[in-house]
């Protein structure tokens, strides 16, 4: 592909189904390589973004490999189809970071046009929100409106495949059905630093902050939605074919933010006896840190949807983690935060925290490594393994600070050494 910057490279296109291009899974199979290091992206906007991502990531890859006798290393790109919100600024992957528009309510146009395409019959819906973004009235029925639109615009498809939550069979959050002024003004406190939520008197104005970013975090939580059923669904059986073509080839897999979640579902779908996953590294992962435990802490029902998952990877599976991501350290808990539930998420509460903020929690025997150390001793050869990469991925500004900064060298090298590649 041009102006990628490895080479043999096959890019793979899921639909939200996960059905994959068919032409791209017949090139897939057909790469001659030893390797395969395949990496899913997270929330982004299009395919050219995605494309700038992987390459940007792979680019160290053949030095830091080098001339390894006996190893031919393949490369795959997934994409999926989710969205990112055009307010975010995000690394460029080469160049610094972009700027991102003045922060507001009012519904950037290019974010309303990738709204409409991921959630397509919705247009209606979708030209109603950005009109009350715009607007901003001072009433309580405009919020009740509003909240009405955004549980239908992420409403479940009818015949869509079902959605399994990390910790099991898991309803909608309870952001999306409690009362919409409560929830906006919480959001609003969590993107103004504020410790409790905002007292409502003096009209309902400010909150109108609060609910662009209600409609952020349940557009999220549909693409988390989605990014499961694609790698179950989608990957899971692709690895299966793979295993079926080339029983040599080892496969690495590699995810950001939801693309996390995207592969580790993967193992669900994996069909039986398939043992060609070596290794997986999970970056900043948006899903739960609950995902893969058999017993679920703080007086929480049951286990994690990957309880046992880990254990059909024949390597480790890194999580690597970093307090500097605000999209998970203080906007994931209390977007993820359940019904019922009245413990208020801002003042600490680690239940609804996300794998990207503190890495695999409640599997026994999970190590947790700084970044230099594991990178300087090497990983365990199996089990779940937690490295805190916040010395590298730190930069970015609000609302999701570094959630978007893994395009690093030592990054790449936790990847390596995962998967137990060349040098």
């Amino acid at each position: 592909m041009s102006g990628m910057s490895v080479r043999p490279y096959q890019e793979i296109t899921f639909d939200k189904d996960g059905d994959a291009n068919g032409a791209q899974r017949d090139a897939l199979l057909r790469l001659d390589v030893t390797d395969l290091v395949m990496f899913a992206h997270g929330w982004n906007s299009s395919r050219a973004v995605s494309t700038r991502l992987f390459s940007r990531f792979f680019a160290p890859f053949p030095a830091l490999v080098g001339r390894s006798p006996g190893v031919r290393l393949g490369y795959a790109g997934i994409v999926w189809p989710s969205l990112r919100f055009a307010d975010e600024p995000v690394p460029d992957f080469g160049e610094g970071v972009l700027p991102a528009p003045p922060a507001g309510p009012e519904l950037e146009e290019e974010t309303r046009r990738a709204l409409v395409e991921v959630f397509p019959g919705r247009e209606a819906e979708m030209a109603r929100i950005a009109a009350l973004l715009g607007e901003q009235p001072e009433t309580r029925a405009a919020f009740d409106e509003f909240g009405e639109l955004v549980r239908r615009l992420v409403a479940e498809e009818e015949g869509a495949p079902a959605f399994v939550g990390d910790l099991g069979d898991e309803g909608p959050p309870a952001f999306l059905r409690e009362d919409v002024v409560s929830v906006c003004a919480d959001f609003t406190a969590a993107l103004d630093g504020a410790r409790q939520p905002l007292f409502i008197g003096g009209g309902f104005k400010h909150l109108w902050k609060g609910a662009k970013e209600v409609l952020r975090q349940a557009a999220y939580w549909a693409m988390k939605r989605r990014s499961g059923v694609v790698g179950e669904r989608g990957l899971g059986p692709l690895l299966g074919g793979l295993a079926r073509s080339s029983p040599g080839v080892r496969v690495h897999l590699v995810g950001h933010s939801q693309g996390a979640r995207l592969v580790s579902f993967a193992l669900r779908g994996l069909p039986a006896g398939v043992r060609n996953v070596a290794s997986m590294t999970l970056l900043q992962g948006a899903f739960s840190h609950y995902a893969f435990a058999s017993r679920l802490p703080h007086g929480l029902r049951g286990g994690g949807a990957l309880d046992g998952m880990h254990r059909r990877v024949d390597g480790p599976v890194v999580a690597c983690y970093s307090r500097h991501d605000t999209a998970l350290s203080v906007l994931y808990p209390l977007a993820s935060r359940a019904a019922g539930d009245d413990r208020g998420v801002l003042r600490g509460d680690g239940r609804w925290c996300a794998m990207g903020f503190d890495g695999i929690q409640a599997v026994d025997g999970t190590p947790d490594l700084p970044l230099d150390a594991a990178l300087s001793r090497g990983l365990p050869g199996a089990g779940c393994v937690n490295v805190d990469a916040a010395s590298v991925v730190r930069r970015g500004g609000p609302p999701a600070g570094a959630h978007s900064d893994i395009c690093h060298e030592e990054l790449a090298r936790v990847v390596l050494a995962a998967g137990r590649i060349g040098r």
